[in-house]
């Protein structure tokens, strides 16, 4: 079949990966001059600032769409950071996020204690069982209804004694004595848009995706990925459009699609895997078809602050490729980001430093950073006009009194208004957060059934918020269109 891929970002390269090598006639159509989407990268004043996602884990799912287009892991050499996080606590400790059972084990006892370090084991196990479940029974799988939940009644079950359905905080707190624990393996709930004391405890997969698993970083930084995957597709016969704006589809009588249309060319489709943000989609692409309730009234996930800063000078001893810097009011953080929607009171940082593992990011002699604070998306009253420059400010003081260089050279600050510029609904990059509600076949689905041959890729649908899960949604979207395909 002609299939149309809208968006080079992950979830369209790897959807294009595994359509090419299916033997699909393959357009992917880009509004940007190069691939990546939200995991694009540049290069300014001869720092190279990843723009996106810069947590790579489980390299199995890129391995997974390069092998489907006839290449391999090796075309995108990567290393595992070891720790994978500094965690660094307001009391002046820290613990490591370290890769092995045994080290992290030991780290434990080392920090912790020793009773702490002995219910690691049990936590880990937790954890593997956990994913081991969830990873083929619900996230690499595609929903036709909620009763797919069930279709497997032994993981269900499976589910229902590991407590999947419980709070994610309150289950951590169950194996560690030690608060800092909590707070190292729960943070992932950020991720699914989620406070850990309200987040269910399935997503405790991503603790173990991180934090078991390991972190990873491609030679290149982040960028590197969709280079890869894009250089993949290609390879295979996909087709390549850059600076294409999709502005519509067109239809058959019926309703089926039968095209895309990009500026003044109308591009023929047997079928389409739109992956722009799903609001966006619906607005501009489908204006005659009502959204899913949960596009147009949902709960969406809180927004982050990203300033991008190349800086004279080396970070002080001891920082790590990623540090998390843990404000001590971590409830109250999470109650203000997601209950009023205000900015947090005591925040939580993540600071990224890629030219730690690899000096090229950066000038000789000079430091790459990525320093990201959560913040409320658009739905909140903060006023993005008036607050970017304070903002900049406080995490400008912020720098110094904890071991990173000062002196900017280059830089560019990313606001909740830059994310909706780019075309993400109500400012935030992580889509709908994922409540109950929003889970699994709850979640708006990647395929619209008043619009047959049309196919969604992306965080707004299944399975969900992050790199694993995007290039998950990928492939599932690649089943979608051989699913069509069979029925056409």
């Amino acid at each position: 079949m002609r299939v149309v891929v809208i968006g080079a970002g992950l979830a369209g390269l790897t959807a294009a990966c595994h359509l090419v090598g299916r033997g699909h006639e393959v357009t992917v159509l880009e509004r940007e001059t190069r691939p990546g989407g939200r995991a694009r990268s540049i290069t300014r004043d001869g720092f190279t600032f990843d723009l996106g996602p810069v947590v790579m884990t489980m390299p199995e799912l890129v391995e997974s769409a390069l092998t489907a287009a006839g290449s391999s892991l090796a075309d995108l050499p990567m290393r595992r950071l070891d720790p994978a996080y500094r965690g660094a606590f307001s009391d002046g400790s820290e613990i490591l996020v370290r890769y092995g059972h045994d080290a992290m084990r030991e780290e434990i006892r080392e920090k912790s204690g020793a009773k702490d370090a002995a219910n690691f084991d049990r936590f880990v196990a937790w954890l593997k069982e956990l994913y081991d479940v969830e990873m083929g029974n619900y996230i690499d799988a595609n929903y036709d209804s909620p009763l797919g939940l069930v279709s497997s009644p032994t993981a269900a079950l499976t589910l229902l004694r590991l407590r999947a359905l419980g709070k994610l905080g309150p289950a951590v707190r169950r194996y560690f004595d030690d608060t800092r624990l909590h707070r190292l393996f729960t943070f992932q709930a950020l991720y699914a848009g989620l406070p850990p004391e309200t987040a269910l405890s399935l997503y405790a997969v991503i603790t173990y995706m991180d934090s078991i698993e390991g972190v990873w970083f491609p030679d290149g930084g982040m960028g590197a990925i969709p280079a890869a995957l894009e250089r993949a597709a290609k390879g295979a016969g996909a087709e390549f459009r850059y600076g294409a704006t999709v502005t519509g589809l067109t239809c058959r009588p019926g309703g089926a699609v039968a095209g895309v249309v990009a500026g003044d060319d109308v591009v023929p489709a047997d079928a389409v895997v739109a992956t722009p943000d799903l609001p966006i989609v619906y607005d501009q692409l489908l204006p005659d078809v009502a959204p899913p309730r949960a596009v147009r009234k949902g709960t969406y996930s809180p927004s982050a602050v990203v300033w991008h800063v190349g800086a004279k000078g080396s970070p002080a001893p001891g920082t790590e490729h990623h540090n998390i810097h843990f404000g001590d009011q971590w409830n109250e953080s999470f109650d203000a980001l997601m209950g009023s929607k205000t900015l947090q009171p005591d925040p939580s940082r993540l600071v990224t430093v890629p030219t730690q593992s690899e000096p090229g990011m950066a000038p000789e002699g000079h430091s790459t950073l990525y320093v990201l604070e959560p913040v409320p998306n658009l739905q909140g009253p903060v006023d993005w006009r008036h607050e970017a420059g304070p903002m900049r400010e406080r995490l400008h003081g912020f720098l110094a009194p904890n071991g990173y260089p000062t002196e900017v050279v280059a830089e560019e600050f990313v606001t909740p208004l830059d994310w909706q510029a780019q075309g993400m609904a109500h400012g935030t990059p992580f889509a709908l957060a994922h409540t109950f509600a929003q889970t699994g076949p709850f979640r708006p689905s990647n395929v619209e059934r008043k619009v047959p041959g049309l196919v969604f890729a992306g965080s707004g649908t299944i399975p969900g918020v992050g790199v694993p899960m995007v290039l998950v949604s990928g492939k599932l979207a690649a089943d979608r269109v051989d699913e069509y395909g069979r029925r056409r």
